[in-house]
């Protein structure tokens, strides 16, 4: 289970506990995870794609704030290697944008998901792949300013295309 990849096939014939710690590694929403398990076999990864939307879209605030908490602040890598040290490898390169940023633009950041922490009750959640720290900067001050029920909303959004390139990265095509 080290490599944490696997064809569609694997995925199927893989016992409910080590399926559910496969999904893990793409969302970490207990009920999320549950459903795809449940959901199994799939044909292809694109029908894993269809029902990990079709999951999500039936969850609500309390599923979506598990999820949220299986991230790291952006630009807090430090965070996710102690809290969800098994997620690193899929979540690498979702970040990686950031340890090129100056470091006005990281303690703006840091700054800037204190602010938004404090305001909403949960992280900051954007999708970061091929974004730089400046334009993940630019997003966080657009959104905070919107209401929590608003921000609620974006970060859902956001979870679920982090789950899609999790998904992809954990069943590659052959």
């Amino acid at each position: 289970m080290a490599d944490l990849t696997y064809t569609v096939e694997q995925l199927n014939q893989l016992n409910e506990q080590d399926a559910a710690f496969a999904f893990e590694n793409c969302c970490t929403s207990k009920n999320w995870i549950e459903g795809m398990v449940a959901a199994r076999p799939y044909a292809n990864v694109e029908q894993c794609l269809s029902v990990a939307e079709t999951v999500w879209s039936k969850l609500g605030e309390s599923d979506f704030l598990q999820a949220f908490e299986g991230h790291p602040k952006i630009g807090d890598v430090s965070s996710l290697k102690a809290k969800y040290a098994h997620t690193k490898k899929l979540a690498s390169g979702e970040q990686s944008s950031v340890n090129e940023a100056s470091d006005e633009v990281i303690e703006r950041l840091a700054k800037g998901n204190n602010d938004y922490h404090d305001k909403n009750g949960f992280i900051f959640i954007v999708c970061a792949t091929g974004k730089s720290a400046a334009e993940m900067l630019e997003l966080l001050e657009q959104r905070l300013p919107n209401s929590r029920e608003q921000e609620l909303v974006n970060a859902a959004a956001e979870q679920a295309k982090i789950t899609a390139i999790r998904i992809n990265k954990l069943l590659p095509e052959e």
